[in-house]
Formats: C-alpha cells, structure tokens, sequence
C-alpha cells in the first residue's frame, strides 16, 4: 500500500454553523453536497477536513474547560482528537482569540519537543495545533 493523503471526516451537528466556524479560524469552505448540504470540505494550506452532518463518527463536547494543565481533562470530549502542524503556534492562538474561538490549552512548550496549543469545535473535536521545537518535520 502506498498512501497519499489522509482526510479526517468530523461528525457535525449543524454543517452551516461549522463551516462558519472553520471560517473564523482562516479555513475555506472548499465545496458541499446535498440540499439542504449534509456533507462537505474545508480546506487550509494543503489540509483538508470533510464534515458530515450527524454521521461519520462521534461527537460531543465536555464540560471540561481545558483539555491538559493541572485542570484538564483530555478525555471529556466524545468528537476526534487532531494535530495540526504549522509555522508559528502564538500566530495561530492570537487568530484563534480574536475570533473568539473555544481556546482549552494556551501555547505551550511540551516535554515532548513541541509547542502546542488546543482549539475546541462546538461539536467536541479538539485540534492540537504544534510546531516542533527542534528539528520535527512534518511536511
């Protein structure tokens, strides 16, 4: 077998709603299916996520406020759990804060060479935004 791509496909509870929310966070909304569209795509650099309304997956935010720290609980949310990788994680978080997106880890540097940061969808999926601290690539 030789892969070419990986595409993760979210469970979503309203797709108009997580393509605006996608949106705010610099995504593209890269095409829908359906009338009313219960499938679709966003789309940033060269990652791709397809949506899918009420299937798929699972789904489902904890009332957990932070997902690691002393408080955190990484295991509240039912949705999927992503790593992002990108140039400059303090870029992404201060994008992330002005548009008043669900921020559950600030920046921070992790044991495991990694600057990292997590951004919670509505619908439970938590994205680990990172870039290595040394020679990590992961293009």
């Amino acid at each position: 077998m030789s892969e070419r791509h990986v595409t993760p496909i979210l469970n979503v509870s309203d797709m108009a709603a997580s393509f605006a929310w996608f949106e705010r966070w610099g995504w593209k909304k890269l095409w829908d299916w359906g009338t009313p569209p219960s499938f679709g795509a966003v789309g940033s650099g060269g990652a791709e996520i397809f949506l899918c309304l009420g299937g798929q997956g699972g789904r489902g935010k904890g009332a957990n406020a932070s997902t690691f720290g002393p408080d955190g609980d990484e295991v509240s949310d039912k949705g999927a759990w992503m790593s992002i990788w990108v140039d400059d994680v303090d870029e992404v978080h201060r994008q992330c804060v002005a548009a008043g997106l669900d921020v559950t880890f600030p920046p921070t540097d992790m044991p495991w060479r990694v600057r990292e940061m997590h951004v919670r969808h509505p619908d439970g999926h938590v994205f680990r935004v990172s870039k290595g601290t040394v020679d990590v690539d992961h293009d």
